[in-house]
C-alpha cells in the first residue's frame, strides 16, 4: 500500500519501509521453524539474513530514505552526517558479523540472538542516532512521530526485553513503521501526481 502511494521516486525508499520489515519479520518466522524441526543449516542462514536487516540495513537505510523526502535545508544537511554515521556503523557491525558469526537460539520463550562485539555502548549510541534521531529532525510530521516512537519503543524493549532485545525492538519497529504509511497516504491526498 505505501510502495503504491508514492508520488515521485525520492519517495520510494521510505515507502519500502514496511515492506522491508515485513521481509524481515518472515525470516525470523523461518529462524523460528528451525528450532521446531531441527535444521541449523537454515538457522544459520536464516539468522544471519535476519541480522545483515536489524545491524547492517537499518542504520544507513532510515536516515538516507528520510534524506531524500527533505527539502533543501538545514535538517536535510543534519541527515547527511547521520547518513555518513549510519554507513559507518553498519560496516562495523558486518565486519563484526562475519568476523564473530552470530548465532540465535531460544532462551524463555523468545529468539535471543547472540552478537558479540565490542564498543557496544558507541556503538549503540551511534546506531540509535541513525536509525531513531535521525527521523526526529525531518519537516514532515509523520515522520517525527515515527522517528519518536523508534526511540521510545527502544527504551521500553530494552527495559523489559534486554536479553530478547533485537527480536524484541524489531518487531516494535516493524508495527511502527506504519506510521510511514499515515505520511505517505496523507502525502499522496495533499500532492499532485508528478510532484514530492
Amino acid at each position: 500500500m505505501t510502495v503504491k502511494s508514492v508520488r515521485g521516486p525520492r519517495e520510494l525508499p521510505l515507502a519500502a519501509i514496511p515492506l522491508l520489515f515485513s521481509i524481515q519479520q518472515l525470516i525470523e518466522g523461518v529462524v523460528w521453524l528451525t528450532f521446531r524441526y531441527e535444521a541449523p543449516l537454515l538457522n544459520t542462514t536464516m539468522t544471519h539474513a535476519y541480522s545483515f536487516f536489524s545491524h547492517v540495513l537499518w542504520p544507513v537505510y532510515v536516515p538516507v530514505a528520510v534524506l531524500l523526502v527533505e527539502p533543501p535545508g538545514w535538517p536535510r544537511t543534519t541527515l547527511w552526517g547521520f547518513s555518513a554515521a549510519g554507513a559507518g556503523v553498519a560496516a562495523y557491525l558486518m565486519y563484526m558479523l562475519v568476523a564473530f558469526p552470530v548465532v540465535s537460539r531460544v532462551t524463555g520463550q523468545h529468539v535471543e540472538y547472540v552478537s558479540p562485539h565490542f564498543f557496544a555502548a558507541t556503538v549503540m549510541s551511534v546506531y540509535l542516532l541513525s536509525t531513531a534521531v535521525s527521523p526526529m529532525v525531518s519537516t514532515h510530521r509523520w515522520i517525527k512521530i515515527f522517528g519518536v516512537l523508534a526511540l521510545a519503543s527502544f527504551g521500553a524493549a530494552y527495559y523489559f526485553y534486554a536479553r530478547w532485545f533485537i527480536s524484541v525492538w524489531c518487531l516494535f519497529a516493524a508495527i511502527l513503521s506504519l506510521v510511514l504509511c499515515a505520511h505517505l497516504l496523507n502525502h499522496a491526498r495533499r500532492t499532485p501526481i508528478g510532484t514530492t
